[in-house]
């Protein structure tokens, strides 16, 4: 078993990972700066950790004495740490850039210094932009970014050259990257550097690209959490989710559960890889769901139900669903938990409480 360092381990995902690796036997370390917009008190959290005899670090992965403490002795790096999803505008891109990119930089440098060679990396569909398209004739299309003008008349759907809206289906990792936003833009500068850290020093990478996770420890209320949070909060608070654009934005929504076991299946692979590999794989259920399909899940027959509003975000793509062929064959990894099961649990399950 190998000697773990997870960072971001107290956060959603992270804390799934760490529960799977401790579970396989890993001798597991976090290194997490609980930062107040995803997590309560600190203390709180780190006595949480103590009691269970995991070892943790309280720092953020740009301190270099944090990082050097939680390196030392490792054997593979499983890097959670991250800031999420679209944010509130613009103003928050210096952060994306600073937590994500200069962040992995850090922890790929101190990698080098201590000698690592294996790392498993958290990535997002976000990479791709628009998910896969044919024209009406069946031909391959990657759409342009939609335009104000048509979002704000209710078009949602990319249009073809023939003027007939595209047919969307699932992308693969042989897919070009063409993120939309902010945040996307990091995801990808962080698969970036993951590989020239492998041809540069001899290590093992796998980026694993997320469709939309989801499942009990989810932070609640925050701009920053992916959308079924955001309507599990509302159902919370006694409201309806509140269903942008008209809820037919097609996506893959997969189990928290199943995301720790494919970082689990990754960081094995990392033992075996050719030294200098890079490798991506996308992590989803296989199957595709709309927004509006999920809202009315987790809303039940009894809840507040979902309400469309037409509204829009700019930088959120139409249609994004993926296909996880690549590591199923590769890693022999398949998402376990089915959507009407995991959705009747999120239902239910318990949030992180809101911390601002």
């Amino acid at each position: 078993m190998s000697r773990l360092l997870v960072t971001g381990g107290a956060g959603f995902i992270g804390s799934a990972i760490v529960r799977r690796a401790l579970a396989e036997g890993h001798e597991v370390r976090i290194l997490d700066s609980l930062r107040d917009d995803v997590h309560g008190d600190p203390g709180e959290v780190l006595r949480a950790h103590e009691q269970q005899g995991i070892a943790f670090v309280h720092g953020d992965v740009r301190d270099r004495v944090a990082l050097e403490a939680a390196l030392d002795g490792v054997d593979v790096v499983c890097h959670q740490a991250a800031k999420v999803g679209l944010g509130v505008d613009f103003q928050d891109a210096p952060d994306y850039v600073s937590s994500n990119d200069a962040g992995t930089a850090h922890v790929l440098a101190g990698m080098d210094r201590n000698g690592i060679g294996r790392l498993v990396v958290a990535s997002s569909m976000v990479v791709y932009g628009e998910g896969a398209y044919t024209t009406a004739d069946g031909e391959p299309m990657r759409p342009p970014a939609r335009r104000r003008e048509d979002l704000d008349a209710g078009r949602f759907d990319p249009i073809g050259p023939d003027g007939r809206p595209l047919l969307p289906g699932l992308i693969d990792e042989s897919a070009a990257l063409d993120p939309r936003n902010v945040y996307a833009q990091t995801k990808v500068a962080q698969e970036h550097l993951a590989s020239s850290w492998a041809r540069a020093t001899g290590g093992t990478a796998i980026a694993l690209r997320y469709h939309n996770v989801y499942g009990p420890g989810m932070p609640s209320n925050t701009p920053y959490a992916g959308v079924a949070s955001l309507f599990r909060s509302a159902l919370a608070r006694g409201e309806a989710p509140r269903v942008f654009e008209d809820g037919r934005q097609r996506r893959d929504f997969v189990h928290v559960d199943d995301v720790a076991g494919a970082n689990a299946a990754s960081i094995a692979a990392t033992a075996d890889l050719p030294a200098e590999t890079f490798r991506a794989y996308n992590v989803g259920s296989g199957v595709v769901h709309t927004i509006g399909d999920m809202a009315a899940a987790i809303a039940g027959p009894d809840g507040p139900q979902p309400v469309v509003t037409g509204e829009y975000r700019l930088g959120d793509v139409r249609h994004v669903t993926a296909s996880s062929d690549r590591i199923a064959a590769e890693l022999g990894w398949r998402a376990q938990v089915d959507f009407e099961r995991g959705m009747r649990e999120f239902a239910t399950a318990p949030l992180r409480a809101a911390v601002r």
